[in-house]
């Protein structure tokens, strides 16, 4: 059981380490064409100026090799001020105004902007969700990646909330 001051990360109707609904995937009947799950964030750490975003099929095989993390989503430029982000949120942060159209999606490895929940060859993959409490706001250019994130948050990282999805 988490701490109540934990720095925590949700997705609602998600149990940690339960199932990802298929509407937020590419695949089978009841999907929604890369729609967004909804995330929530409690207890952001004292001090955070921006929030990160990344997420990544931890389990995804590389067809010439090792299993390799998949990224599906790279967020950043996130409000301190804001509790989440709200089902169907991607390529959508302008029309919801405020400090939301602030936040940057960067590219996946679809080499696409913004969420992309994909096919997968087979199931029982885990989605890692993992969001960064950062003491500075990142500027990363136009192109935001995985690589160009993670490098850019090194020695800035006050807390992190990491949330396990299977698919």
């Amino acid at each position: 059981m988490a701490e109540a001051s934990e720095f925590r990360l949700v997705c609602p109707g998600v149990e940690h380490e339960g199932r990802l609904r298929r509407k937020y995937t590419s695949e089978g009947q009841g999907a929604l064409k890369d729609i967004s799950p909804p995330l929530e964030w409690y207890n952001v750490p004292d001090g955070t100026k921006s929030l990160a975003l990344v997420v990544q099929d931890i389990d995804a095989p590389d067809p010439s090799g090792p299993i390799v993390p998949w990224t599906h989503w790279v967020v950043v430029k996130i409000s301190p001020t804001l509790k989440g982000l709200p089902e169907g949120f991607s390529r959508k942060e302008e029309e919801a105004g405020g400090d939301c159209a602030k936040i940057q999606e960067g590219y996946n490895d679809f080499k696409l902007p913004g969420w992309r929940g994909g096919k997968l060859p087979s199931h029982g993959n885990r989605f890692e969700f993992k969001l960064y409490a950062l003491d500075d706001e990142l500027h990363l250019g136009k192109k935001v990646t995985k690589d160009k994130l993670l490098e850019a948050v090194e020695g800035h990282v006050l807390g992190e909330a990491v949330l396990i999805a299977i698919f």
